[in-house]
């Protein structure tokens, strides 16, 4: 097989599976169901990822590669700016298949021995720094006495709970808006 058409499975593999975690949670997906989604027996989808736990993280980097392709970001971003940020609000709200499986993912991932977990306790740190060095460019916009490692837990909480409405009621929570609103709120406008 040429390492072309392995790529190409495997990121077709890697698709299948941000359908059926985002339709099934990470415990209700099997590599059976992934498989089948893709054409493949299980022993063919487990010749690219020999375990679930192994096909989840290439879920997880994957997500996280195509943000930061879609705004030119390094593996290790200095920080968003107030503009890219809200960019990316926009970006997700273009694809709810993924922000459904991330969402998925970030919750089940609070629970003991999820293998996730370690991810997006890590994750969370990296976003919470980014998040502050972007509110310490507009620290005179801040609220009196809120500093940005106080504010930066809350406007990551404003985005993870817009996404969260948004997925269960697109009709009546504009997701882009509202961020752009918060935004304003704080005194940063993107």
């Amino acid at each position: 097989m040429s390492r072309a058409r392995g790529t190409d499975r495997r990121e077709s593999i890697i698709r299948a599976a941000f359908e059926v975690i985002a339709e099934r949670g990470y415990r209700g997906t099997s590599l059976a169901a992934v498989a089948e989604r893709v054409g493949l027996t299980q022993q063919g989808l487990m010749h690219y990822f020999p375990t679930k736990e192994d096909l989840l993280t290439a879920v997880l980097e994957t997500r996280d590669e195509w943000d930061l392709l879609n705004f030119g970001q390094s593996a290790t971003p200095p920080a968003m700016t107030a503009t890219q940020l809200a960019d990316l609000v926009d970006y997700n709200a273009t694809r709810p298949g993924i922000v459904q499986t991330y969402t998925v993912l970030s919750a089940d991932s609070v629970t003991e021995g999820h293998p996730a977990r370690q991810y997006f306790h890590d994750r969370y740190r990296r976003v919470r720094a980014g998040m502050t060095r972007l509110l310490e460019r507009n620290r005179e916009l801040l609220p009196p006495g809120c500093t940005p490692e106080q504010l930066a837990p809350i406007a990551i909480a404003v985005l993870d709970g817009l996404q969260l409405q948004w997925l269960l009621d697109p009709d009546e929570v504009d997701m882009p808006q509202s961020f752009r609103d918060f935004l304003t709120l704080l005194g940063t406008k993107p």
